[in-house]
C-alpha cells in the first residue's frame, strides 16, 4: 500500500511540473504574440504581403571644378524637366498634344513616349523633356490642371559656365555606357552621368561623391505609397586647378579663327596657367545629348575640335629644337663657344643639297647669331658633328619623347628618333641626311606644345627638371616635390646641364626678340621689365621638292592651307628673371615670327601684368594691342 502511495505522489509532482512548464511556454508565446500583434502591429502591417519597404539610392551632387582663384569652371544648376505618369491621364496622345502647344516636342519623341507608355507599367514616370527654360517650366506649371498626367520636376544637371574655353581641360560628363558599368549600383541609376574626358574623367570618383538613400513604402506592384526616411548623399569634392581662367580666356581670344594651341607655365612650380586648344567644342551639348548630325560635324571637322592639341597634337618642332641641338653639341665637346660656320644658303651632303630657309644664305654665323637669325646651315653642321643619338639623349632631358604625366589624359609622347629606333621600326639603317633634318627639328622629330613649353621652362629655369601639373592641392605639390611660393627657388632636381652652355643659349634667345636682326624682333615687348626671350619655329608639313624650288611656288602664300607650314614660338619672361614659360603653335600659320610670336608676346605680357602667381592678381589690365605690346 505504501509503495502505491509513493507512486501516486511522484506521478502528481511530475504532472504538476509538466503542466507548469506548458503553462510557462504558452505564457511566453502569448506575450510574444501580444508584442508582435499589438505593440509592433503598425510596423508589421507595412511588411505584409500587400506592402513592402524599398531602399532606393539617391544620386549624389557632383563636386565643382574651379580655377586657381575659385572661379567655377564646372558646377551644377537646376534642371527643369517634365515627366508623364500614364495612369493619371485617360489619353496619353491628347495630353502630349496639349503639352506641345506650350513647349516643342518632336514627333520622334512623341513616338518614344507613346511606346514606353504601352510597354511600361502605368504608374512608372516617363521622361518627356529636360533642360527647360524657367519660362517654359512656368507655363507648364500654370497649365498643369489641363495637363492630366504631366508632372513638372526639378533636378540637377552639370553646367560649364565658360563653354568651349575649358572644354579640353575640364572635359564633360555623359550617361554611363554598358562597358563602363561596374558593381557600383549608383552607375545604374537612370540618367546618372560620369566624367568622359578631361578632369571630369581623371577625377571622377572624388567629384562623384557618395550616394544617399530613401526608404519608401511600396505596394505589391511597386507603386510608391510614401517616403518613410531619407538620407541625402555626400556631395563630391571640389577640384581646384592651377589654371587662371582669365589668362586662359585671353589666350583663346588671340587665336581668333586660327587652329592651334598655347601652353603657359610657371617655371618654378610647374603649374600650368593656361592650356588652350583651338577650336574646341561645347561641353554642355554632350551633357544634354548630341544629335547624330552634331556628332558627325565634330568628327569630320578638318580642324579637329575634339583633339586636345596642347597635349595630343604632335608637330615637328622646327627651329625651336635648335636649342636642344646646341646644348647637345656644346656638352659633347663637338663644338666650342667660338665655333663658326659660313652659310651660303645650303649644305651639300653626298649628292643631296640641304637648304637654309634664307635662300641667299646668312654668311658667317656664330652660335649666338645662328640662333638669333635661325640659320639652318649652322645647325646642319653641328648636328652632323654631334650625331643623332646624343641629340636624342639631350632632347629627353628637355622633356621630349615622353609622356609628362599631366592629369587630364590623352597626352602623346611625340617622337625623338635614334639609330636603333629606325632600324627596329623600318628595318633600314640610319642615314646621315636624316641627322641633318633632325638638327633643325624636322624629319622624324615630333613634339607636343606642352613638351615645347616644358623645354622653355627648363631653359629659363636654369636646367631644372620642371614637371607640369594641373591640380592645385597639397597632395599634387608633394607628389611633384615642388615649392610654389612666389619668388621661391624651384624644388625640381637639376638636369646636370652645362651652365655656360645654358647661359650662351639663353643669351641667344634674348637676342632673338630684342635685337633688330632677331627673327622675333617685331614681336618684342618694349618694356624691359617684362622683356621676353624666345625662339621662332616654322614646321614643314610637306617636304619642298626640287621641282617646287624650280617653279618658285614653295612659299606658304602659294600653297593651299593644309600644305602651309605650322607656325611655332617658344619663350620665357621676364628675360632677366624668368618666371613664365610659353609655347604657341598656329596650325598652317606659315611663319613662326609672323603668326605665333605675336600671340606669345601678348599672352606673356598679359600674364606678367596680371601676375596670376600672386595672392591677388591684377584684374585692372588695359586691353592690349599690337602697338602697345611690341614693335
Amino acid at each position: 500500500m505504501r509503495k502505491e502511495g509513493d507512486r501516486e505522489k511522484i506521478f502528481t509532482r511530475r504532472a504538476l511540473m509538466l503542466g507548469g512548464g506548458q503553462l510557462a511556454l504558452f505564457g511566453v508565446l502569448a506575450s510574444r504574440m501580444y508584442y508582435l500583434q499589438v505593440i509592433e502591429s503598425d510596423q508589421y502591417k507595412m511588411l505584409a504581403d500587400e506592402n513592402r519597404i524599398n531602399l532606393r539610392l539617391l544620386p549624389p551632387l557632383r563636386g565643382r571644378i574651379i580655377d586657381r582663384f575659385g572661379a567655377e569652371l564646372a558646377n551644377n544648376e537646376r534642371n527643369y524637366r517634365v515627366v508623364l505618369i500614364p495612369e493619371q491621364t485617360e489619353d496619353v496622345e491628347r495630353t502630349l498634344a496639349r503639352l506641345s502647344e506650350l513647349i516643342p516636342i518632336p514627333i520622334h519623341e512623341r513616338r518614344r513616349i507613346l511606346r514606353n507608355s504601352k510597354r511600361m507599367r502605368s504608374f512608372v514616370p516617363i521622361s518627356v523633356t529636360e533642360n527647360l527654360t524657367w519660362e517654359q517650366f512656368s507655363r507648364i506649371n500654370v497649365a498643369s490642371p489641363d495637363l492630366p498626367g504631366i508632372q513638372p520636376d526639378v533636378g540637377e544637371k552639370r553646367f560649364y559656365p565658360y563653354g568651349e574655353a575649358f572644354a579640353h581641360v575640364v572635359g564633360y560628363v555623359a550617361p554611363v555606357s554598358e562597358e563602363e558599368l561596374t558593381n557600383d549600383p549608383v552607375l545604374q541609376l537612370p540618367g546618372f552621368r560620369i566624367g568622359k574626358s578631361g578632369i571630369e574623367k581623371t577625377r571622377d570618383l572624388e567629384l562623384r561623391g557618395s550616394a544617399g538613400n530613401s526608404r519608401v513604402e511600396v505596394n505589391a506592384y511597386g507603386r510608391v505609397i510614401r517616403e518613410l526616411a531619407r538620407r541625402d548623399g555626400q556631395i563630391g569634392r571640389d577640384v581646384r586647378l592651377t589654371i587662371d581662367a582669365k589668362l586662359q580666356h585671353f589666350a583663346i581670344e588671340q587665336f581668333g579663327d586660327e587652329s592651334g594651341a598655347c601652353v603657359v607655365m610657371d617655371i618654378h612650380g610647374g603649374e600650368v596657367l593656361a592650356l588652350v586648344s583651338n577650336p574646341a567644342f561645347e561641353p554642355n551639348a554632350f551633357n544634354i545629348g548630341l544629335s547624330r548630325n552634331e556628332w558627325q560635324s565634330l568628327v569630320n571637322n578638318p580642324r579637329k575640335p575634339l583633339t586636345n592639341k596642347a597635349i595630343g597634337g604632335q608637330y615637328p618642332p622646327g627651329s625651336t629644337f635648335k636649342m636642344v641641338v646646341a646644348q647637345a653639341a656644346l656638352e659633347a665637346g663637338a663644338i666650342g663657344f667660338d665655333h663658326t660656320v659660313f652659310c651660303p644658303g645650303h649644305m651639300t651632303l653626298g649628292d643631296r643639297r640641304f637648304h637654309c630657309w634664307k635662300r641667299g644664305g646668312h654668311g658667317k654665323m656664330s652660335l649666338n647669331s645662328a640662333i638669333m637669325q635661325s640659320c639652318d646651315v649652322f645647325f646642319f653642321d653641328i648636328a652632323k658633328r654631334v650625331g643623332v643619338d646624343p641629340i636624342a639623349a639631350m632632347a629627353r632631358r628637355f622633356g621630349f619623347g615622353e609622356v609628362l604625366g599631366l592629369e587630364i589624359g590623352g597626352e602623346k609622347a611625340g617622337l625623338i628618333p635614334t639609330k636603333d629606333w629606325k632600324l627596329a621600326v623600318t628595318g633600314v639603317a640610319w642615314q646621315k641626311g636624316e641627322t641633318l633634318n633632325t638638327g633643325i627639328g624636322q624629319g622624324f622629330v615630333s613634339a607636343t606644345p606642352l613638351q615645347m613649353c616644358v623645354m622653355a621652362a627648363r631653359l629659363g629655369g636654369g636646367g631644372k627638371a620642371v614637371v607640369p601639373r594641373l591640380i592645385k592641392d597639397a597632395e599634387a605639390v608633394a607628389a611633384k616635390g615642388t615649392t610654389t611660393g612666389v619668388g621661391a627657388d624651384s624644388g625640381f632636381a637639376s638636369l646636370g646641364m652645362s651652365e655656360p652652355a645654358l647661359r650662351a643659349i639663353r643669351d641667344a634667345m634674348h637676342a632673338v626678340s630684342n635685337t633688330p636682326r632677331g627673327t622675333a624682333y617685331r614681336s618684342r615687348i618694349k618694356d624691359q621689365e617684362f622683356a621676353l626671350a624666345g625662339k621662332t619655329g616654322t614646321s614643314q608639313v610637306r617636304r619642298i621638292t626640287k621641282a617646287d624650288r624650280l617653279s618658285g611656288k614653295y612659299k606658304n602664300k602659294d600653297k593651299p592651307r593644309e600644305e602651309r607650314d605650322h607656325a611655332i614660338f617658344v619663350a620665357y619672361a621676364p628675360s632677366h628673371a624668368p618666371r613664365y614659360a610659353i609655347s604657341v603653335v598656329v596650325e598652317h600659320g606659315g611663319s613662326g615670327s609672323k603668326a605665333a610670336a605675336p600671340i606669345a608676346r601678348d599672352v606673356l605680357l598679359y600674364a606678367q601684368r596680371r601676375n596670376p602667381l600672386a595672392a591677388r592678381p591684377n584684374d585692372d589690365i588695359a586691353v592690349l594691342t599690337t602697338k602697345s605690346a611690341g614693335g
